[in-house]
């Protein structure tokens, strides 16, 4: 092969290694949004229907917090996306 064709290889598969890494990081935020998911209703099923209002507000924060943190990193896949 000559230098041309060992370029274009090269630049392919960091273009795959980028869909990769991207990839990867959708299935982590996934999957963080199944454990919270999963983590809310064993909550909800540990609680009884009237102590709900007592931890209204504290699952209000925890909501917030998982708002934030999610924001955050569809901000940063964003701009990974842009970089590619």
């Amino acid at each position: 092969m000559d230098e041309n064709s060992n370029e274009l290889i090269k630049a392919r598969e960091i273009q795959i290694a980028k869909i990769e890494f991207i990839a990867a990081s959708i299935t982590a935020i996934g999957d963080g949004l199944s454990v919270i998911a999963a983590g809310l209703a064993l909550e909800a099923l540990e609680n009884p229907i009237d102590q709900m209002p007592k931890q209204q507000s504290n699952r209000s924060k925890q909501l917030d917090s998982i708002q934030y943190n999610l924001d955050y990193y569809i901000n940063e896949l964003i701009q990974i996306r842009n970089r590619i």
